[in-house]
């Protein structure tokens, strides 16, 4: 018996989806934290020179506090990952048995009879117990846990791309219609990464732009 695909979404698709809005985000902080440096200095300066210094040292400071921030967190998780599957192999290993009919309750769950679940349950045991298990009650991919140093430079350039934004629009035009170009910069831009989010989580474009 094949396996069937009772999830409406592998930890893969998962893994990539989640990736791609951190992405968002990610850069989506880079445009509002840097426009509203850098516009803050053209308010108080016309110096080309120091606008262009702030923007980069908010760059660089933003840039190693978002890639130190998703680290810690993307270790954190990928310990607690690694504790479950410990946890699971430990139980395959001294409760077979429970662990089947853990297994084909899972199944029932979603919607197979009692019957078909166990038979299944049966069939994926026999091939690879701890794939089955880990896959449905955990929702993990043994062979694609995050990468926490991938997570960490994938938010730091996410941000600087977002970033650069802001800080080309602040210093190219002249400085009487700076600000002006600037805002109007971040307002497309941010509408920009709305439809992208919106249209990656399935959501309403028009409220995600808002």
């Amino acid at each position: 018996m094949s396996r069937l695909h009772v999830e409406s979404q592998s930890p893969n698709q998962a893994a990539r989806l989640n990736w791609l809005r951190a992405g968002v985000l990610g850069a989506n902080d880079g445009i509002v934290s840097i426009s509203g440096l850098v516009i803050g200095v053209a308010g108080a300066t016309n110096s080309t020179a120091l606008i262009l210094t702030a923007g980069i040292a908010g760059i660089v400071a933003g840039g190693i506090s978002m890639a130190a921030g998703e680290y810690v967190s993307v270790s954190s998780q990928r310990d607690s990952e690694h504790a479950l599957l410990e946890k699971e192999k430990l139980e395959l290993k001294n409760m077979p048995l429970k662990e089947l009919k853990e297994l084909a309750s899972l199944y029932e769950k979603k919607g197979l009879s009692k019957k078909t679940a166990l038979v299944v349950a049966k069939e994926l045991t026999k091939k690879d117990a701890y794939a089955a298990h880990v896959d449905i009650e955990l929702g993990i991919d043994p062979k694609n846990l995050t990468n926490a140093w991938q997570a960490a430079i994938a938010s730091a350039t996410s941000f600087l791309v977002g970033a650069i934004i802001p800080l080309i629009a602040i210093i190219t035009p002249p400085a009487q219609i700076r600000i002006p170009v600037a805002f109007s910069s971040v307002v497309i831009a941010l509408a920009i990464t709305g439809i992208v989010s919106g249209k990656i989580g399935k959501a309403n474009i028009a409220k995600a732009v808002a």
